[in-house]
């Protein structure tokens, strides 16, 4: 997991050196740091959602402007989800020695925390800055790689805290971003940047082939551009 986290860094910060030394580029490569709040929720398909649960992201975000009202937007950030649900038999305590007939469903309340290492791949629409400011609808691609799970579950008198479900839990989730948000100028190139982006998980985040599991959520962008 450390080698993945340090190619994907070294990856993102060699893309943008390597960005602002093109000669043909008029248009330039920004870098910046965000930390941002996010509200997930758990939909499963043979279970229910139970509300909302904070998270937080933060890490690094690059625009690669190539054209005067477009760019291509990433980040690398660490991203953590959360969610409730109520689902029948998690595949972990299926496995437990000491859980009930597993010929009778058992429902749980689940909650889920989920960190992932995300790598958003998107494009950016923005409008003519006037006195400092520009406004921008972004759209793409969300790549997320574990970096680790937890779940509480409990059912009656049955009650388990921070279970460690990585095994469980699918390395791999993609989903759909789509924002909208505003920059504005403080001072010479730096800027801050405030919006909101809903992420569209489209893959099953859980191993249990009997079960599809799918986790999204929306994040209130904050950030500074230097």
């Amino acid at each position: 997991m450390k080698k993945i986290s340090a190619i994907l860094i070294l990856t993102f910060l060699s893309f943008g050196a390597w960005a602002q030394n093109l000669p043909l580029t008029n248009y330039g490569f920004r870098l910046g740091l965000t930390a941002t709040p996010t509200i997930g929720w758990i939909k499963p398909e043979q279970g229910k959602t139970n509300g909302v649960s904070l998270g937080f992201s933060y890490g690094l975000i690059g625009d690669f402007n190539f054209a005067p009202n477009y760019s291509f937007s990433t980040a690398l950030t660490v991203t953590t989800v959360n969610g409730k649900s109520t689902e029948a038999d998690p595949l972990y305590i299926k496995s437990l020695d000491n859980a009930a007939n597993p010929n009778i469903p058992v429902a749980y309340d689940l909650k889920y925390r989920i960190q992932y290492l995300e790598l958003p791949l998107t494009i950016k629409l923005k409008t003519i800055k006037a006195d400092g400011k520009r406004y921008y609808g972004q759209f793409g691609l969300s790549n997320s790689f574990m970096l680790s799970a937890k779940q509480d579950a409990v059912s009656g008198s049955t009650k388990l805290e921070n279970v460690n479900i990585s095994d469980y839990t699918k390395f791999y989730r993609a989903g759909l971003v789509i924002g909208g948000g505003g920059e504005f100028d403080i001072s010479g190139n730096t800027s801050i940047v405030a919006g909101l982006t809903f992420n569209n998980g489209f893959t099953n985040i859980t191993t249990d082939k009997n079960r599809n599991v799918k986790n999204y959520y929306l994040a209130l962008n904050f950030g500074v551009f230097f």
